[in-house]
């Protein structure tokens, strides 16, 4: 699971890289497909969708992302089959976020409970800042959040991330209370 979900980090950071947006931050309402789940991002997103293995589960993961200025956003959903443990689908994926972001243990800081309205109150949503590594080596902050919505029997997961040299409080603000059921 690991191998391609870091296959998938890199080469969604790479599109992103290569299709950037204008440098100001332009704020505009963005439909996360297959869902009701909406989210703000800051300039044009790339939108792209891959089958990956989450929690031994083959879901399509939904993505869009951009860069503004410095700084990369990105959101992603993905809706888990029937009885999927939601919880623990979202600990790996955090793991598997700060492992490609090359975040030392314990350097992970801010880690707080991030429960938005319409979202499920898994003890595993939250949010949280670290400083790792860019493909090149150089160091980078990223601020996280991951959770839950209920959508029939089932549960979608959804995962927005800013990279940047210095995050700006009020983009990651803005980004993460911009996503709604």
């Amino acid at each position: 699971m690991q191998i391609h979900f870091l296959a998938l980090c890199a080469s969604l950071i790479l599109a992103l890289n290569l299709g950037a947006c204008s440098p100001g931050q332009n704020w505009r309402d963005v439909g996360l497909e297959g869902s009701a789940l909406k989210a703000q991002l800051p300039c044009k997103p790339d939108k792209t969708t891959r089958s990956v293995p989450l929690g031994g589960h083959p879901v399509d993961l939904h993505m869009v992302g951009c860069e503004s200025g410095s700084a990369m956003v990105a959101v992603m959903t993905a809706l888990l089959p029937a009885g999927a443990d939601a919880n623990a689908v979202l600990l790996g994926w955090q793991k598997a976020t700060l492992d490609n972001a090359r975040v030392q243990p314990g350097q992970a800081t801010g880690r707080q409970t991030w429960h938005r309205p319409g979202h499920l109150p898994l003890s595993a949503s939250l949010r949280l800042q670290a400083t790792g590594l860019r493909a090149n080596g150089e160091p980078v902050r990223m601020d996280a959040v991951w959770g839950a919505v209920a959508e029939g029997d089932r549960v979608r997961l959804v995962h927005a991330v800013l990279y940047d040299a210095k995050i700006q409080p009020e983009m990651a603000t803005t980004l993460f209370d911009g996503i709604q059921p």
